[in-house]
């Protein structure tokens, strides 16, 4: 269960909020398309900020794993730097205060609700998390 709960986290984050590593997030996508997505939740405002500070550590983990993954010459090298990025991310998500399920669920509901996805945002940027 803990290697499909990190291949899910890669798949969900690369896949969703950070978009722009195609290499990762192909093969993250195929991850995704073998597991259930996660239920949408409505996050506390605690859990928001949580939330939005990890996923601007997980950005700089894709930003750093992007040119690994690039630079692997094979299938099997680039499965393995995408397995540590995936443990990586999983230890951030952790360190502030989520568990995969809730940063993957909270992330559902980013995605589907415009108004949760502007207090993403604004708390990113160190605003608040306006209402």
């Amino acid at each position: 269960m803990q290697r499909s709960t990190y291949a899910f986290l890669s798949a969900a984050l690369l896949t969703t909020v950070l978009s722009g590593a195609p290499a990762l997030a192909q093969q993250a996508g195929q991850a995704q398309q073998q597991m259930a997505p996660p239920a949408a939740v409505q996050p506390t405002d605690q859990q928001l900020q949580r939330y939005a500070a990890a996923s601007q550590k997980i950005s700089g983990v894709v930003d750093e794993y992007r040119p690994k993954v690039d630079a692997a010459k094979t299938d099997e090298a680039k499965q393995k730097v995408v397995q540590e990025a995936d443990a990586k991310m999983v230890q951030l998500v952790r360190a502030d205060g989520l568990s995969v399920e809730e940063f993957n669920g909270i992330g559902q509901a980013v995605q589907q609700d415009p108004q949760l996805k502007q207090r993403v945002m604004n708390l990113s940027k160190g605003g608040p998390a306006a209402q």
